[in-house]
């Protein structure tokens, strides 16, 4: 190939600048979307990282929230549950010292005029043929065909304690 005349290379020198100019200038346009589309897809996921962080931290708080309330709940409830269980050890302290003060009247001496008076009482319940015995525990206990009735001492000590007026809303609250 032989290169082309003289003439003709300055003939072709305004033809090959401004092909030159051309892709130059397509060149910086393409630079220059290229570079806007870089920014917008910079700021887009900027856009949704910012999204992303402020949905995960409202999730976030979301959670720790429910979380707070079931560990408070939680706490209510095992606060509650000592306060029934202190009540009841209460209560069942209570019983238990009416019960010995009671199994104490035995030895007093106007047993004798108490088991008359609960003898009387369950006759007057029962009906005068009503059978009546001492009871192991001290009181009496008395049947009158398929009717009976403990009035011994134990039973009477956990109604006393029951029916104290003011006792029931120690243990009830």
């Amino acid at each position: 190939m032989t290169g082309l005349a003289p003439e003709s290379d300055a003939a072709l020198q305004p033809v090959r600048m401004a092909l030159r100019a051309a892709a130059e200038k397509q060149a910086a346009e393409l630079q220059d979307e290229a570079r806007r589309n870089a920014n917008a897809l910079v700021e887009a996921a900027r856009a949704e990282a910012a999204a992303i962080l402020s949905a995960a931290a409202q999730e976030g708080e979301s959670a720790a929230r429910s979380e707070a309330a079931l560990s408070l709940a939680r706490a209510r409830r095992e606060a509650h549950e000592l306060v029934l269980a202190q009540r009841n050890s209460l209560r069942m302290e209570l019983h238990r010292r009416v019960r010995e003060a009671a199994a104490g009247l035995k030895s007093d001496p106007r047993y004798a005029k108490l088991m008359a008076r609960l003898t009387e009482q369950c006759r007057e319940l029962l009906g005068r043929d009503a059978v009546v015995s001492e009871s192991p525990e001290g009181g009496v206990v008395a049947e009158a065909g398929s009717r009976r009735l403990d009035l011994s001492l134990h039973v009477l000590a956990g109604i006393t304690v029951e029916s104290a007026p003011g006792a029931r809303a120690l243990w009830t609250r």
